[in-house]
């Protein structure tokens, strides 16, 4: 590929987790080589609303992560799908903007994480990095992950799954039998702690019913395990790599939204982890075979629990996890010796790559 590469940034998004993709986007921005990339912002409202950005004032606040806003714009921004040369328009002026060589969709959470945004990319014939739909959609929903990932002999945390339409009759008595106290209930399709309590009595449990139930029609209820917090960043296709495990040692009641974008103060992050040769090999095996089953692709971070008895229990797949400066995937990853915009130059040539390997696939009979 001659010249510059032309990298759409999407980010923001009508999702719970909009803040954090700003942050990301940010740091994204800030790290890309300026002379191998020619970036395209293009930033998505609370209300759904595409806006086309200037580098210069994209973000407002955006050294305060609890005040950080997108800078609306007057130009709005449309994918026109198909096989031709102009696959985004500006339709405040009705004018095609140039061709992009490849999408990094940073938009965390519900319409961005979940198969949504890919599938739409996917129509526009525009590569893209991360994982396709079905693995987008795989890991976005924790009830479905984990019967995939259990079915395959990989540990995950016993859990209980309802809808909300059985919200009158999910009984705390019972789930305390089931599952011991504390538990955690969280909606089914969010990420980054949005809409998870940790419940140790009936008060608690019906505050966060009625919570998880505000951000998804489903809903998990799951032990509490014991044990310490790791994390390993997978990069790849075909063959994908693991990183250096690190561990989450969260300094309030369990590693929460605020813990894991807003306080850097919130958790101490050992990267790497304190593990021994086998136990790293253990983390990197099973978090390799977890992105290969849930079809995953580009990029996630698999996280576990290690308990004490030498046991691993993954807890979910995360197929576009945070970039903020204070995430772990992208700092996982500089501890195993790909820096942050070394990483970012991996991720892209993987879209593009896997774009002309689908390229190859026939669309019709012969």
């Amino acid at each position: 590929m001659k010249g510059k590469i032309r990298v759409g940034l999407i980010f923001g998004g009508k999702s719970a987790e909009h803040e954090v993709s700003l942050q990301s986007a940010k740091n994204i921005v800030d790290a890309m080589d300026k002379d191998k990339f020619e970036i395209t912002l293009i930033g998505i409202d609370k209300e759904g609303k595409w806006h086309l950005h200037d580098r210069s004032h994209y973000l407002l606040n955006d050294e305060n992560p609890k005040l950080i806003e997108l800078n609306k714009t007057n130009k709005n921004v449309a994918i026109v799908p198909g096989e031709n040369n102009n696959q985004l328009l500006n339709v405040s002026e009705s004018v095609s903007l140039d061709q992009l060589d490849v999408v990094f969709p940073i938009v965390h959470g519900t319409l961005g994480e979940d198969g949504s945004t890919q599938g739409m990319l996917r129509l526009g014939n525009i590569p893209f990095v991360g994982s396709n739909v079905l693995g987008s959609a795989v890991c976005m929903d924790k009830d479905i992950a984990k019967r995939l990932l259990k079915g395959s002999g990989i540990e995950v945390a016993k859990s209980l799954t309802f809808r909300k339409h059985q919200q009158k009759n999910i009984s705390f008595a019972e789930v305390k039998n089931t599952l011991g106290t504390p538990f955690f209930i969280k909606p089914a399709n969010q990420g980054s702690s949005v809409g998870v309590s940790k419940v140790k009595n009936e008060e608690e449990f019906n505050r966060g019913i009625k919570e998880a139930f505000d951000y998804d029609h489903k809903l998990l209820i799951e032990e509490n395990i014991v044990g310490r917090e790791i994390e390993c960043s997978v990069l790849g296709n075909e063959e994908p790599i693991a990183s250096l495990p690190g561990e989450v040692m969260s300094q309030g009641d369990f590693y929460s939204y605020e813990t894991k974008y807003i306080d850097e103060n919130g958790a101490v992050l050992k990267i790497p982890a304190d593990m021994t040769e086998k136990e790293v090999q253990y983390v990197q095996e099973t978090a390799v075979n977890a992105f290969q089953l849930l079809e995953c692709e580009g990029l996630a971070r698999v996280d576990f629990f290690l308990k004490e008895d030498g046991k691993l229990v993954l807890n979910e797949v995360n197929t576009l996890p945070g970039f903020t400066k204070i995430s772990m995937y992208p700092k996982l990853w500089e501890a195993s010796g790909i820096s942050y915009a070394e990483l970012i130059e991996r991720l892209i040539a993987l879209a593009i790559k896997r774009h002309h390997r689908d390229e190859g696939l026939k669309s019709s009979i012969d």
